[in-house]
C-alpha cells in the first residue's frame, strides 16, 4: 500500500513538472499570502509602506520627471502661438546729415539765424511699419495653435506611456515580494529539516550524506533567499525613480492585491478605443499643422509691403524757405530671383510626411493592442490553469512526499525533488500572477482604459 502511494506522489509531481515545462503559468493565493517584508521595508511611513496603485498613479502624476519634460514642452509651444500672432513692430530711424567739416563756416544759417536748431543740418525722423498681406499672421498662429494641440495630445501620450511603465514596476515590485516571502517560507523549511536530519543522524536513524544533501539544499535555498532581497531592492528603485521619490525607495511596499478580469471587458473597447488614443490624435494635430504650414508657404508669394513717414528738418537752404518738411514712401519686394518655391516645395512634402505619420501611429496602435490582447489571453488561460489544478495538485504531492519521507518510506533526493517541485512551481504561479497583471495594465493602456484597481 505504502509503494502504491509513493507511486501516485512521484505520478502527481511528473504531472506538475510536465505542466510546468510546457508553459502553463498563473497565480498560487493558496501557497503565498502578501505579508510585510520588516528587515527591506521601512514602517510607518504614511502612503508608502502600504501603496496602492491609485495612491502610485497619484504621486507619478506630480513627480514623474518625464511627464514634467512633457509639460514644459506644452507650455513652450503655447509660448510660440503669442509669439506667432504679433504684428511686426515699427521701426523708428534718426538721422543727421549736412554737416559741414569746415571749422572755419561750420553750419551758419544763411538767413542770419546762428542757434542750434537752425544750423543746416540736415536731420531726419522716419517711421517705418511692415504691413503683412495674406493672411500671414492668422495662419501662423494657426499653425502655432496646431503645435499647441499636439503638444497637449504628446503630453498625454507620455503620461499613457509611463503609466504603463509605473504600473509594470509596481508589479514587478509585488512579485519581487511575492518570491520574498516564498524563499523565506523554503529557507524556514529546509532549516526545520536540517535540524530534523541532524537529530536523527545522532540517533543513526539517517546516513551522514542524507544530512550533507540537506545541508546542501538549505545553502542554495539561502543564496536564492539573498538574490529575492535584491530583487526587491532593484524593483523599489526603479519604482522611486518613477515616482520621484527616490530619496524614499527602501520605504516602498505595495499592497494591492493581483488584479482580475471583469467579464467583457476584452469585448466593450473594440470599437471607439482608436480615434481615442492620445498618439494617433497627436498625429491628427500634426497633419493639421502641417496643412496649415503649407497655406502659410503658398502666402509668402503674397508682397508684403512696408510704409514710411518721414519728418525732415533742415533749415537755411534758401531765404525765407520752409525748413520743415513731411514724406511718405512705400516699398514693394520684387520676386526677380526667387518666388520662395523651395518653402512651397518643403511645406508639401511635411505635409506627405504627416499623412504617413498618421497612417504609421494608427497602424502601431493597432499593432499594439493586439499584440496586448493576445497576451492578456494567454495569461488568463495559464492563470485559470494554475488555480484551477496545477499548484493544489503540486502542494498535495508535496505533502504526501513529507509524509512518506518522515515515516522511512521515502529517500531524502525524492523528499528534495518534491520540494524543488513546489517551489517551482510557487514561483511559476506568482510569476505568471505578475505577467497576467502587467498584459491586463498594458491592453487597457493600449485601449486607452484606466488600469488602476477599482475599489
Amino acid at each position: 500500500m505504502l509503494r502504491g502511494q509513493l507511486g501516485y506522489v512521484g505520478g502527481v509531481l511528473m504531472m506538475c513538472a510536465q505542466c510546468l515545462y510546457a508553459g502553463e503559468p498563473s497565480v498560487g493565493a493558496q501557497a503565498v499570502t502578501p505579508i510585510p517584508v520588516p528587515n527591506l521595508l521601512a514602517q510607518n511611513q504614511a502612503g508608502l509602506t502600504q501603496l496602492t496603485l491609485r495612491q502610485a498613479e497619484q504621486l507619478f502624476a506630480s513627480g514623474n520627471r518625464e511627464l514634467l519634460a512633457a509639460k514644459r514642452a506644452v507650455e513652450g509651444a503655447e509660448a510660440n502661438t503669442l509669439i506667432a500672432g504679433q504684428r511686426p513692430n515699427p521701426v523708428l530711424s534718426l538721422g543727421l546729415s549736412s554737416v559741414n567739416v569746415n571749422r572755419g563756416q561750420g553750419n551758419m544759417n544763411q538767413n542770419g539765424a546762428n542757434g542750434i536748431w537752425d544750423k543746416t543740418y540736415n536731420s531726419s525722423l522716419q517711421v517705418s511699419q511692415l504691413y503683412e498681406r495674406g493672411n500671414k499672421r492668422e495662419l501662423r498662429t494657426a499653425v502655432a495653435e496646431s503645435a499647441v494641440k499636439a503638444s497637449g495630445f504628446d503630453l498625454k501620450e507620455t503620461y499613457r506611456q509611463q503609466a504603463l511603465t509605473m504600473a509594470t514596476a509596481y508589479y514587478d515590485l509585488k512579485l519581487a515580494q511575492e518570491i520574498l516571502l516564498i524563499q523565506r517560507e523554503n529557507v524556514a523549511s529546509y532549516d526545520k529539516t536540517l535540524q530534523a536530519a541532524q537529530l536523527r543522524l545522532k540517533a543513526g536513524d539517517v546516513a551522514s550524506a542524507d544530512v550533507a544533501r540537506i545541508r546542501v539544499d538549505a545553502l542554495r535555498a539561502s543564496n536564492d533567499l539573498r538574490q529575492a532581497e535584491a530583487s526587491v531592492q532593484k524593483a523599489q528603485a526603479l519604482l522611486a525613480y518613477l515616482l520621484g521619490k527616490d530619496q524614499d525607495a527602501s520605504k516602498l511596499y505595495v499592497s494591492d492585491p493581483w488584479p482580475s478580469l471583469e467579464p467583457g471587458q476584452l469585448a466593450n473597447a473594440e470599437n471607439s478605443w482608436l480615434p481615442q488614443r492620445s498618439d494617433v490624435q497627436a498625429a491628427d494635430a500634426r497633419m493639421e499643422q502641417a496643412q496649415q504650414a503649407r497655406k502659410l508657404a503658398e502666402s509668402l508669394k503674397t508682397r508684403d509691403l512696408t510704409w514710411s513717414l518721414a519728418y525732415q528738418h533742415f533749415p537755411g537752404q534758401e531765404p525765407g524757405s520752409a525748413p520743415d518738411t513731411v514724406g511718405a514712401a512705400v516699398s514693394i519686394p520684387l520676386f526677380t530671383n526667387y518666388q520662395y518655391e523651395g518653402e512651397a516645395a518643403r511645406a508639401e512634402v511635411d505635409y506627405t510626411s504627416a499623412m504617413e505619420a498618421k497612417e504609421q501611429v494608427r497602424a502601431a496602435a493597432v499593432a499594439e493592442m493586439r499584440r496586448a490582447k493576445a497576451d492578456l489571453q494567454a495569461a488568463v488561460d495559464k492563470n485559470q490553469r494554475f488555480d484551477q489544478s496545477i499548484l493544489s495538485e503540486a502542494q498535495k504531492a508535496s505533502e504526501a512526499a513529507e509524509f512518506a519521507y518522515q515515516h522511512g518510506a521515502m529517500s531524502v533526493m525524492d523528499l528534495l525533488d518534491a520540494r524543488r517541485i513546489l517551489r517551482t512551481l510557487q514561483l511559476e504561479s506568482v510569476t505568471v500572477k505578475a505577467d497576467y497583471a502587467k498584459s491586463l495594465s498594458a491592453w487597457l493602456a493600449a485601449t486607452r482604459q484606466a488600469f488602476t484597481n477599482q475599489e
